[in-house]
C-alpha cells in the first residue's frame, strides 16, 4: 500500500484544517515553507506528493505559483487538487509538471470535461475525488451535497473510464480519530476500482488495518505533522 503525505496550501502556507472548515486552519510553518515541507518528505522515502489547493477549493483564490515551485522542486510525482472544477485548470496543473490532477466537482458537474482529460492523458493521470458525508458524495468545497452514494459514483465513472479514486471521510479529516474501515473494506470488496483513502488516520496500527482492507493507498496528513509517527516508520508498516 502506498503512503503519500499531503501537503495542504492556504495563503501559500502549509497548514491542516478539522473537517474541511478553513477557520480551523493550524499553521505548520515548524517544517519551513511549501518547498521544504515537501522536500522533507520526498528525503524520508516518499514515492509521491499529494498537494491540496484549499484556497482555490474554498474560491478564496490560488497558490499555483507556490504549487509549481513545489512540482518543479523535487524529482517525485505529486498529484495536486483541490479547486479544479474546469478541463482547462485540469491542464494547466498538468502543464506545469503535475504528474495527476484529482478532480471532484468537475467529474459531477463536467462529465464532459472529464472525458477529454482521461481521453487526452489517460486515466493514470486523472483521480476523482469522492468526499463523503453519511455514505453520500459532498461536492464543492464539501459545501454542496450530491445525493449520490460511493457505490453508486464509482460505478458511474468506473463506465467512463476512470480507474483512481480518493475516498475521504469528511467526519474523520484531520481528527485523528482513526479512518472509516468498515466502508473502505466493503467498497475494496465490491469494485474492481484502485481506490486510496483520507481521514482519520492516527496511528501505524492505522496503516496496518488500512493495508488489510485491500486499498492501493493512503494519504497521511495531521499525523505526520502533529509527530504521531514519521514518514519513513509509516512507509514501513505500509509495506511490512
Amino acid at each position: 500500500m502506498e503512503v503519500i503525505p499531503a501537503v495542504d496550501l492556504m495563503e501559500g502556507k502549509v497548514v491542516r484544517l478539522r473537517k474541511g472548515d478553513p477557520n480551523t486552519s493550524k499553521n505548520y510553518s515548524i517544517f519551513g515553507d511549501p518547498l521544504q515541507t515537501a522536500g522533507k518528505w520526498e528525503r524520508e522515502g516518499a514515492k509521491a506528493i499529494h498537494i491540496v489547493d484549499l484556497d482555490a477549493a474554498t474560491g478564496r483564490g490560488d497558490n499555483l505559483e507556490v504549487i509549481a515551485a513545489m512540482i518543479h522542486s523535487v524529482k517525485v510525482p505529486v498529484q495536486v487538487g483541490g479547486g479544479i472544477r474546469s478541463g482547462g485548470k485540469a491542464e494547466d496543473m498538468l502543464r506545469i509538471g503535475a504528474e495527476r490532477v484529482i478532480v471532484a466537482t468537475l467529474a459531477f458537474e463536467r462529465t464532459g470535461d472529464l472525458k477529454e482529460l482521461l481521453k487526452k492523458y489517460g486515466a493514470g493521470r486523472i483521480m476523482v475525488a469522492l468526499d463523503y458525508l453519511n455514505g453520500k458524495v459532498m461536492v464543492r468545497g464539501w459545501t454542496r451535497a450530491t445525493g449520490i452514494t460511493l457505490e453508486n459514483a464509482i460505478q458511474r465513472f468506473l463506465r467512463l473510464g476512470v480507474k483512481l479514486y480518493l475516498l475521504t471521510s469528511i467526519l474523520r479529516d484531520g481528527l485523528l480519530i482513526g479512518p472509516d474501515y468498515v466502508t473502505l473494506r466493503s467498497l475494496v470488496d465490491n469494485t474492481e476500482a484502485e481506490l486510496y483513502a483520507a481521514g482519520g488516520v492516527s496511528s501505524l496500527e492505522d496503516l496496518i488495518r488500512l493495508k488489510e482492507t485491500g486499498l492501493k493507498g493512503v494519504i497521511v496528513g495531521k499525523a505526520l505533522y502533529e509527530g504521531s509517527f514519521s514518514l519513513k516508520e509509516a512507509i514501513k508498516a505500509a509495506e511490512d
